[in-house]
This record gives C-alpha cells, sequence and structure tokens, in this order.
C-alpha cells in the first residue's frame, strides 16, 4: 500500500498548493493514452500563427503540462524535463496498456500518465468490471517501479452523450479507489465546471478545443499537487446567448451527420481513427527540444 495523499477532487475553487513546492522533482515524464492525451483539436500553429488541420501534429494538456514542469525546473537552474508522449487517437485501454505501456516503462520515467477507456465507455458490450481491473492492473505496474502515476477521470457529458453518464460514474467510482490503493494523482474532469460548455469543445463534441486544453492542463498541476498557472481555471465562461431551438436542430442534425455516421461506421467494419498513425513524441527528449 503506498501513502501518497490522493488530491481532494473538490477543491477546484481553493486549491491547497504548497506554497514552497520548488521545482518539479520529475525528470521525465511519459503520457500514454488516446485521443485526450494526444492533444486532438489543439493543434500546433504554424510559423505564420495559423492552424494546423487535423493530420499535423496536435498539442494538448499533456503537452502544455511538459511545457510548463520544464519551464520551473530550468527557473531553479536543474536539467529541463524529459518528455515522450505515445499517445494514439482512438485507442481502447487494453491497446493502450499493451501497445504503449511496455515503451514507457523500458524509457524508465519517473511520472507516467495513464488515461484511457473514454473510447471503451462509448461501447455497447463494454464490461467496466473489466476495464477498471485493466486500469488498475496498468497503475500497479507503473507504481511498482517506483514512478508515480497520473490518471484522470471520465468526462460529465451532456447533449447527445449523456446516455454515457451512468457507465462514467460508475468507472470514476473505481478510479478513485484505484488511486487511493496505489497512491496515484488524479485530474478531475468531472468536477471542471468549465468543461461542460459546448464553446469548450470541438464540433466533433468528443474533442477539447484549445482554451480547454490549457485548462486541463491546469487541472492536472492541481492534481499533481503543483502550484497553478491560473487559479481561475475552471471558472465557466460568460453565458451564451439562447440559440433557438430550430437552429440548436439543424446543429445536431449536422453533427449526427458529420461525426456520429462516420464513426458508426468505423465501429461496424472495425476501423480506428487511429489506424496507421505512430505516436508524435515516441522517444523522451528534453523538452521542449522537440
Amino acid at each position: 500500500m503506498h501513502n501518497r495523499r490522493v488530491s481532494d477532487p473538490h477543491n477546484a475553487q481553493n486549491p491547497v498548493v504548497p506554497s514552497d513546492a520548488g521545482a518539479p522533482r520529475w525528470r521525465r515524464y511519459i503520457a500514454v493514452g488516446d485521443s485526450f492525451s494526444e492533444g486532438m483539436s489543439d493543434p500546433y500553429p504554424h510559423p505564420d500563427g495559423s492552424l494546423g488541420d487535423d493530420q499535423d501534429t496536435q498539442r494538448g494538456w499533456a503537452d502544455r503540462l511538459a511545457d510548463t514542469l520544464s519551464e520551473r525546473r530550468v527557473a531553479a537552474g536543474i536539467e529541463p524535463l524529459e518528455y515522450a508522449n505515445l499517445a494514439i487517437r482512438g485507442r481502447l485501454l487494453h491497446a493502450i496498456v499493451s501497445e504503449q505501456l511496455p515503451a514507457a516503462l523500458e524509457a524508465k520515467p519517473d511520472l507516467v500518465s495513464v488515461i484511457g477507456g473514454g473510447n471503451d465507455i462509448l461501447r455497447p458490450g463494454v464490461d467496466l468490471d473489466e476495464l477498471c481491473q485493466t486500469l488498475e492492473d496498468a497503475v500497479a505496474s507503473v507504481r511498482a517501479t517506483g514512478a508515480d502515476v497520473l490518471m484522470a477521470t471520465g468526462f460529465r457529458a451532456g447533449g447527445g452523450l449523456a446516455w454515457t453518464r451512468k457507465r462514467t460514474g460508475q468507472f470514476n467510482a473505481n478510479l478513485w479507489s484505484i488511486a487511493r490503493r496505489n497512491g496515484a494523482y488524479v485530474i478531475d474532469l468531472w468536477g471542471m465546471r468549465s468543461l461542460c460548455d459546448l464553446r469548450m469543445w470541438a464540433p466533433d463534441r468528443l474533442h477539447l478545443l484549445p482554451e480547454a486544453h490549457r485548462r486541463v492542463m491546469n487541472a492536472a498541476l492541481l492534481g499533481l499537487e503543483q502550484p497553478l498557472v491560473d487559479p481561475d481555471f475552471d471558472q465557466p465562461l460568460p453565458p451564451a446567448p439562447l440559440i433557438p431551438l430550430a437552429e440548436k436542430a439543424r446543429a445536431d442534425a449536422e453533427w449526427a451527420r458529420n461525426y456520429v455516421a462516420p464513426w458508426i461506421k468505423r465501429r461496424v467494419t472495425q476501423t480506428s481513427s487511429g489506424d496507421g498513425r505512430s505516436p508524435k513524441w515516441a522517444v523522451p527528449v528534453r523538452w521542449p527540444d522537440a
């Protein structure tokens, strides 16, 4: 049993972070996971300032977290963080654990973010008990090396994905127990009020826009008990203007046509949006030298 304190999921308004936290102690951080950790819908800008398309390298909260941790280490006069990101969009948890985690552990990290399960929860026949056992086995294998683990709860979905809430709630309850038993850190995505706003989400309603990734990076700092870049990271956006019902119905129909239908087709054909893709940062590098 590890004795690390699991961060309070309800303290986003008044986060308790040591004032003398100093430089982050982690030397090598590796992210494994799916599109959330790959950073979908948060493309790196081109040199002219324009944003890339979906095929360009994505940034995301994990890269942003590596930026912050490395900057703080350098500011303290120590070596920059080494960072790799093995996450690939569309991956189910068993693939993350079997394909990405061994490569991550081979690099001997002292911090690993193990985040997955969202794609599994969307599957009709998901076995939540098996899913959570797979996650716990993965977390325990990382902790056995002495490395720290960062996990994340599932999102509190709304709209056309509200039907996933019951499954996600059960998954989250197990995840907090896994964190407590294994001494892991947790990003409380379910508790982020700001992410309940559709303006934080890409048109596919599955992936976060850059502003949301920035906020999740702060939530990750909170989960890791590190000083925040933005203490107000979870403040909701100003109220949105009311959308006429007819306009909302048209938007929902367009979303179903452009995103739900292709997703169903991939399920039928047993293909994935990540097929043929390689990790964006496959080996640890002094960050942000990449």
